[in-house]
């Protein structure tokens, strides 16, 4: 290990400041008010299409927003993070690491079976209160788009795709957990519970940046300069919407195949993608740059390509 590495632990203070450990479950009061979700994270609701009908198509694509917000953290807590969370407690991610960082990997593994498990809970309850129900929302987009990139990867490193996935989705703060918990327009039940995760990413977001430095270190030049151009496209994989999962919440309100493509692709603008997609992603990039990956040509060139590093 080199001595440049170092590792200073965020979990000190865990067992008194974790919500698995200290917050009391959050609940969804019938009295309160029934908007779910911010409009302006939800283009597709104020799309001309929608607001003609006035039938309260918006506010039930509201709420369809939460439980496929909801549904993504389930997903992501359990497919992406804490496998690869479970691999370093256990001391077999191919890394070498200090012991205090394998000892906080396993409360990271903790706390997200918590945040999956009351998200799912949270979904029921809106589900119950709102008489909105969820139905079949599908796989998360990001789990297609990882598998392909894993698919198109030297057979010899296949795998880390997932070690940088983890990292991407744990670094990077969605404008959601920055702005569902000062917006008292929706029910104190969800600002409450976006507000405990996003207290807990808090910690996770410093280990994850500095078990990027210990993996980086790990890896020969060769494996740097193969997987660095990979970087963006996980990136997109975790931030880009979810654009078929908003079709099928169209498709499920009666608009027409083409009348829920058309919806979605004028709601999301590649142009406002992209720079919503760089804002977002300036940790990686930065983080990234820090440790010299951008030294590589074809790195740089592939983060400039998406527009996630600029000149």
């Amino acid at each position: 290990m080199s001595d440049s590495l170092s590792y200073r632990s965020a979990f000190g203070n865990w067992e008194q400041r974790a919500s698995v450990r200290t917050g009391p479950r959050r609940t969804i009061d019938s009295n309160e008010k029934v908007i779910y979700f911010p409009p302006e994270l939800v283009p597709i609701s104020s799309h001309p299409l929608v607001t003609a009908r006035q039938d309260g198509t918006e506010t039930r694509l509201l709420t369809r927003r939460l439980y496929q917000y909801l549904h993504f953290t389930s997903e992501l807590e359990a497919l992406a993070v804490m496998p690869v969370a479970q691999l370093i407690s256990r001391g077999v991610a191919g890394i070498d690491l200090p012991a205090n960082m394998r000892e906080d990997a396993f409360k990271i593994v903790t706390d997200e079976a918590w945040h999956a498990q009351f998200s799912y809970d949270l979904l029921r309850q809106v589900e119950s209160q709102s008489g909105i129900a969820a139905g079949e929302i599908g796989d998360p987009s990001f789990l297609s788009r990882l598998s392909k990139i894993g698919q198109r990867m030297d057979p010899s490193l296949r795998g880390l795709q997932d070690l940088l996935f983890c990292v991407v989705s744990e670094t990077l703060i969605s404008a959601i957990l920055t702005n569902l918990p000062q917006d008292d327009r929706l029910p104190d039940g969800v600002r409450e519970l976006v507000q405990d995760h996003a207290l807990d990413e808090g910690k996770h977001h410093a280990y994850f940046r500095d078990f990027l430095k210990y993996f980086w270190h790990a890896l020969s030049k060769s494996e740097r300069r193969a997987v660095g151009p990979y970087v963006p496209e996980l990136v997109y994989a975790f931030l880009e919407p979810d654009y078929a999962m908003f079709e099928q919440g169209l498709l499920a309100e009666g608009f027409t195949p083409e009348e829920a493509r058309q919806i979605v692709t004028e709601s999301y603008p590649r142009a406002t993608v992209r720079a919503d997609v760089a804002q977002a992603g300036k940790p990686v990039t930065r983080y990234l740059t820090e440790l010299g990956a951008m030294d590589d040509g074809r790195t740089h060139a592939t983060f400039t390509e998406h527009k996630l590093l600029m000149g």
